[in-house]
């Protein structure tokens, strides 16, 4: 037998069994080891397990360096051609959306934040029930909408001065 990855466990409606070098939709968390933040980021990787269970096809955990924390989405991209007739022969091209970098974002992401920019990608029209009770951010109405920081979430400059006094010397 050979093994395949497929995208049959995404929730993107493609029936078909598309070629992909992994299970689309892929969470791929990079996390800091000397900053020892593998902990937190099979946290995260474990909250987005339970609440998406087969809709994401994978989680991944990559261990990195440099201070880096960041929270990748690969999914497959909406097809532009009739999805009565899928071509087997054309390979799948993940597209990629970074949906949390804590440089860039300010700190680590609320785990309720970090669902509902999930969410947002791989299943707009999903209610997170209790997640989404304090949500007062406009979602859009489509799954094309890029992963925006959401003010207010929690945290804020001082948690982001705190993070960087917390900064591994050795990722510095």
């Amino acid at each position: 037998m050979t093994e395949k990855s497929t995208v049959e466990n995404s929730s993107s409606g493609g029936g078909g069994a598309a070629s992909a070098p992994y299970p689309l939709p892929r969470v791929t968390i990079r996390f800091c080891t000397q900053c020892k933040w593998m902990l937190r980021a099979a946290y995260f990787a474990q909250e987005l397990l339970s609440t998406f269970s087969t809709s994401l096809g994978e989680v991944a955990l990559q261990p990195s360096t440099g201070g880096t924390f960041v929270v990748e989405l690969f999914f497959q991209a909406p097809s532009p051609s009739s999805p009565t007739a899928p071509e087997p022969a054309t390979p799948v091209q993940p597209q990629r959306r970074v949906l949390w970098d804590r440089k860039a974002d300010g700190g680590f992401p609320e785990t309720k934040e970090l669902k509902r920019r999930v969410r947002d990608a791989i299943e707009p029209g999903r209610n997170l029930g209790h997640v989404d009770r304090e949500y007062h951010g406009n979602r859009g109405g489509g799954g094309g909408g890029d992963a925006k920081p959401v003010e207010g979430t929690g945290g804020g400059e001082e948690a982001a001065r705190k993070q960087t006094e917390e900064a591994c010397e050795d990722c510095q």
